[in-house]
C-alpha cells in the first residue's frame, strides 16, 4: 500500500488515501508505521475516508491511539486533498473526533482552519519535570491541554518522558503539556510533550491552547493574535472575542512511502 508523508511546521504524518472506508490499521499496525527507528517515522497517522460524503479525519497518535483532533495534521490532510486534485482550492469542511472544521485552503502558501472555540477550564494545574514544577491553565481545544509559562526554556530539560501533571484526575485520558515562554509582544517559544507520541516538534491544537493561555495571562483583551515557534516553524493563532481560534501556518507532502510491510498480519 502507498501512502503519503508529510508535516505542518515539522509535526509530521503518514497520510493513508482510503476514501471508501475500506482499509482498517491496528494499534500495532500505527505504531509500527510511526516508529522512528524500524518504521517509516511519524508524530501520527491520518487515514482519509468519507462518512455521509464527507472527508473525514481519522487521526491516531504514534502508539496508535486515538486522538479527537490534530491542528497541524488536519492542513497537511487538506494539503493532500488539493494537491492530489480532490479537492478544489479554496474554504472547505473537514469532519474531525471534535466535529467539522473549516478551512481556508489555496494552491500553494499557508492553510488557515477555524479550530472552533477554546475553553479555559477554570482549574490551576501544576506540571513538573527535570525538577522544576510550574502553576499553568487547564485548557481544552476538543482535546486536553496543560499549558505552563517558564522563565527559561532550558529549565524544561530534555522531555525523555512525559510530565508530571496534577491533579491527575483531571485528565482521565492523559493530556498533552505545553511549556511556554513570552519572548516579546505576541510572540511566544513552545515546547510541546503530546499524549500518545512524546515530545514533537510543533502541535497545532496545543498552539491554540497556548493563544488563549497566553492571553488569560497577559490579561490582553480579545480579539487577540500570537506568533508562536516551535522548534519546528512559526504559526499564529488568532482568539476572537468569543474565544475561537483560527490556527494559519505551512503544510508540505514530502514523499510517497510503501506501508505495505507494516500492514502483514
Amino acid at each position: 500500500m502507498i501512502a503519503t508523508y508529510g508535516h505542518g511546521t515539522e509535526n509530521d504524518f503518514v497520510l493513508i488515501f482510503d476514501p471508501k472506508d475500506e482499509y482498517s490499521i491496528t494499534t500495532a499496525q500505527t505504531a509500527a508505521i510511526c516508529n522512528r527507528e524500524s518504521g517509516i517515522g511519524s508524530d501520527g497517522l491520518i487515514r482519509i475516508i468519507k462518512r455521509d460524503e464527507k472527508w473525514f479525519m481519522d487521526y491516531r497518535n504514534a502508539d496508535g491511539s486515538l486522538a479527537e483532533m490534530c491542528g497541524n495534521g488536519i492542513r497537511v490532510m487538506a494539503r493532500y486533498l488539493v494537491e492530489r486534485g480532490h479537492q478544489p482550492e479554496g474554504i472547505f469542511a473537514i469532519n474531525t473526533r471534535d466535529g467539522i472544521k473549516h478551512l481556508r485552503v489555496p494552491l500553494t502558501d499557508d492553510i488557515s482552519v477555524n479550530m472552533g472555540q477554546v475553553t479555559d477550564e477554570g482549574e490551576e494545574i501544576t506540571a513538573a519535570t527535570n525538577g522544576h514544577i510550574w502553576n499553568g491553565y487547564n485548557i481544552s481545544v476538543g482535546n486536553p491541554h496543560a499549558v505552563v509559562f517558564v522563565d527559561d526554556m532550558a529549565e524544561i530539560g530534555s522531555l525523555d518522558v512525559a510530565p508530571v501533571v496534577r491533579p491527575r484526575d483531571s485528565y482521565p485520558e492523559g493530556v498533552n503539556v505545553e511549556f511556554v515562554k513570552i519572548i516579546e509582544g505576541n510572540t511566544i517559544a513552545m515546547r510541546v510533550f503530546e499524549r500518545g507520541s512524546g515530545e514533537t516538534r510543533s502541535c497545532g491544537t496545543g498552539t491554540c491552547a497556548v493563544a488563549l493561555a497566553a492571553t488569560l495571562h497577559t490579561k490582553a483583551k480579545l480579539p487577540a493574535t500570537w506568533i508562536i515557534t516551535p522548534p519546528g516553524g512559526r504559526l499564529e493563532v488568532s482568539i476572537d472575542g468569543h474565544s475561537n481560534a483560527t490556527l494559519t501556518g505551512p503544510a508540505v507532502l514530502i514523499r510517497d512511502v510503501d506501508i505495505s510491510r507494516f500492514l502483514i498480519e
